[in-house]
Order: structure tokens, then C-alpha cells, then sequence
């Protein structure tokens, strides 16, 4: 398998397209488109271990919460106005754990936004789809009449956060929203200010923000909010939910020698590295895409970067993988989108695409870090790389019975879920 690195690469190009890369997990559509897992804390940031901890004076009426970064936080005991800088990640295990109507401010737009997406294949034919949104926005429709405290690409606005009085403000680093993942000077200085307005912060580090990526991380979070929200044992049983559900996927693929592997590229067919010459993003061994298929499928990562990158025409076309799986970037890319847009018209020798071996992940909106349904991811990367091994497995029955099982909600609410994510096409199968 040839890498990225291996093939001649005008820099100029690159460097001009690889700060488009972060954009790729941004769910906005193209302007076109009308038991808690025991893992041991990390280290506390550098700098911030003592200056953003708040005195632990002993109170009855408070609680002390070790985050992400393995800084004790000090919060009220019942914690009733809560706000959010997450893109759904918090917001799907408030609604799990039953707290879901204490938020009272929001820091993502792709929380409460509903998406429609559309292209005209060659032969002249539309192909729309309309009301996606994630499955946080779905369950809680009153989170759209919250405030919006800060948005993507802007500070937050801490005179409106100061304003909604949160007993704690829970910030996922792996949102799209902040810089932090990337500028830790800029989350010192953040969380400075939030001290200064003595506003307990939460800092949570999902699969992609971690140190390395793993579904674990995942799991840790899911500790921590049931240890903000005093429902332990419900938050347990979630991430034991979700972990024997990508269990039940590995089992039937750890006895696969390498040689035997299908390559598979994670191709984020966004519009805007599109517009500048390239065909899209791909996700290296630092992505917690690119764990999903290496790790838990058992499958090979067709790109052997180690972090995020564009690839061109012809170095696609050379790594000629046996399967693409297609997630949210910039846009939702159904397989149609890849087998009849003009633009990929040029793609029609690849073998996955010649062979049908082409799928789409649930859309996502803001996609920079996995939420509650990466087991969906799981399966229908397995599925779609070992047909055979899956053959028995019903794609659309098995979503539902996740949703169901997550959320608590009937077939019918399930289903309204499903097509939320635009998974539409299970059905058809």
C-alpha cells in the first residue's frame, strides 16, 4: 500500500489545503444544500493543576468531580442549571441519565440546527434529503430556545455565560466549537476567566482528545457526567452498553490474519478542499476514525499518515482501496454522492466504487469526536469490509434496537432517529 508520503506532493498545494483539514469534521452543509471503564486520570494540564482549582473548602452542599485533565473540581452537590460547550456528546448522556431539562445555556450550533443536503447527478437527476439533525436535537427540541454562549470560531461570550448563572459549565474538548484540542494557551486563558467568574468548569476529553484515541476515553467520560449528575450506576451501565456492543462486532473478526485485511479509506468528501484542486480529507493513525477500522473492525486503514490530510486524484486512484467508508465532512456524502456527482466522475475505476463496496456513517453534524452512536459507526465499517461475516446481520433492525436500547424510546421514535441521521437506506437493504 503506497502512503501520501510516498508519492510526489506539491507542498505549496498542501500546505494551502491542510488547514481546510480541520473543517472536514464540521457537519455544516455546503453552501449548495438548501461499570464506568477504570482508567486512570491523566496528568492535569501544565499550569492549571493549581490556578484553575477552586478551594475545596468542606461543604455538605458540594461535591468534589475529578475531570479529564485529573483536576479536582468543586461543584454543587445537585447541580441544577447546567451549561455546555459540546456538539451532542453531553448533551445524548444528560438524556440518558435523565437530566437533560437542567441545561440552560449551549455552546454549539450544530446542537440545535437542522440540516438539508442536495447534488444533481450526471444524468441531471436531484438527489435531496431533508431534516437531519443529531439524535441530542431529536430527543430534546426545547434545546433550541437555550442560549448560545459562543459559537464556531469565536471566544466564548462570557457576559452571557456569566448572565445564565450555570452551577457548572461541562466543556468537551473534542468539540468543534473551542480551539482547545490544539491551543492550550487559549484554554488557560479560558479557564482563567471562568475562575475570575467563579464558574466550576468541567473539562472532558473524548476519544480525539485523549492521548491517544480509543473507545475507553469515551467510556471515562461517561464516568465523569455520572459523577457530576449522582447517576453512577445508570452511566455504568451506559458505556457497558455501548463497549459489548463493539465487542460483539470485534469477536467476529480478531481471528482475520493481515493477510486477509481489506483496505479501507475513510474518505471526507468535503467540498471546500474540493474547491481548491484536491478530492478530499483522510484520517491517519491518530484519528479515532482511523482506530475504529485498524483496532476494533480489524480492518486496514488504506491511508498510513499519521494524522489528518488531503489526498489528490492521482494519489487516490494509487492507493485504489478495497473499500471507502464515507463520514460527515463539511456535508453529508451519501455512496450516490461518490457514484454520480459530477465531480467524482474521474473516481469510477476505483474498485470500491466499481464493486459497490461504498457506505456512508450516520450524518453527524460537527463530527470532530465520537458521541453515543460510534457503535453504529462500528458495525456498518465491519459490514461494509466483511460482507460475508455480516451477511446475517439485519443493519436497519440493528440500528433500532441501539437506539432503543440507549435511549429508551419505541420503534416509532427510533425510526424518527434513524432517518435523522440519514440512515435511510438500512431500510432498503
Amino acid at each position: 500500500m503506497v502512503s501520501l508520503s510516498a508519492r510526489p506532493t506539491d507542498l505549496g498545494f498542501l500546505l494551502l489545503l491542510l488547514w481546510l483539514v480541520a473543517a472536514a469534521g464540521c457537519g455544516e452543509a455546503p453552501p449548495t444544500t438548501t461499570g464506568v471503564i477504570e482508567t486512570p486520570h491523566v496528568e492535569a494540564e501544565a499550569g492549571l493543576s493549581e490556578g484553575s482549582r477552586p478551594s475545596l473548602e468542606s461543604s455538605p452542599a458540594m461535591r468534589r468531580i475529578t475531570d479529564s485533565r485529573g483536576v479536582d473540581v468543586l461543584i454543587p452537590a445537585r447541580p441544577l442549571r447546567v451549561a455546555t460547550v459540546s456538539d451532542a456528546l453531553v448533551e445524548e448522556v444528560m438524556i440518558v441519565l435523565g437530566v437533560e431539562e437542567r441545561l440552560v445555556g449551549i455552546g454549539s450550533t450544530c446542537l440545535v440546527r437542522e440540516f438539508n443536503y442536495e447534488f444533481e447527478s450526471v444524468l441531471g437527476e436531484p438527489f435531496i434529503v431533508t431534516g437531519g439533525m443529531n439524535p441530542a436535537r431529536f430527543l430534546n427540541e426545547s434545546m433550541v430556545e437555550l442560549p448560545l454562549f459562543v459559537r464556531p470560531g469565536t471566544e466564548i461570550n462570557f457576559e452571557t455565560l456569566a448572565s445564565l448563572e450555570p452551577d457548572v459549565l461541562i466543556v468537551d474538548m473534542g468539540s468543534c466549537t473551542l480551539p482547545w484540542r490544539e491551543d492550550r494557551e487559549a484554554m488557560r486563558q479560558g479557564l482563567r476567566r471562568l475562575e475570575s467568574l467563579e464558574i466550576p468548569t468541567i473539562v472532558l476529553k473524548g476519544p480525539n482528545a485523549a492521548a491517544e484515541p480509543s473507545v475507553e476515553a469515551l467510556s471515562e467520560v461517561i464516568g465523569i457526567l455520572g459523577d457530576v449528575f449522582d447517576r453512577k450506576e445508570e452511566a455504568s451501565r451506559l458505556a457497558r452498553y455501548l463497549e459489548d456492543s463493539v465487542r460483539r462486532v470485534t469477536d467476529r473478526t480478531r481471528d482475520i490474519p493481515d493477510s486477509e485485511k481489506p483496505s479501507v479509506l475513510l474518505l471526507g468528501l468535503n467540498p471546500q478542499v474540493r474547491r481548491h484542486g484536491a478530492v478530499g480529507t483522510v484520517y491517519g493513525r491518530t484519528n479515532i476514525q482511523s482506530y475504529l477500522v485498524d483496532r476494533v473492525v480489524q480492518a486496514r486503514n488504506a491511508y498510513t499518515g499519521r494524522g489528518s490530510g488531503v489526498l489528490n486524484l492521482e494519489q487516490l486512484l494509487t492507493l485504489d482501496p478495497d473499500v471507502v467508508i464515507l463520514p460527515t465532512a463539511s456535508g453529508y456524502h451519501p455512496p450516490r454522492e461518490l457514484y454520480e456527482h459530477p465531480h467524482f466522475q474521474k473516481l469510477q475505476m476505483l474498485r470500491a466504487v466499481r464493486e459497490r463496496r461504498v457506505a456512508a456513517l450516520p450524518w453527524s453534524p460537527c463530527n470532530c469526536d465520537k458521541r453515543l452512536e460510534y457503535p453504529i459507526d462500528v458495525l456498518i465499517i465491519a459490514w461494509a469490509a466483511y460482507p460475508g461475516r455480516f451477511a446475517d446481520v439485519d443493519l436497519a433492525q440493528w440500528i433500532l434496537r441501539f437506539y432503543q436500547d440507549v435511549y429508551g424510546v419505541d420503534e416509532e421514535r427510533a425510526t424518527g432517529l434513524l432517518r435523522a441521521q440519514w440512515l435511510d437506506w438500512t431500510l432498503e437493504l
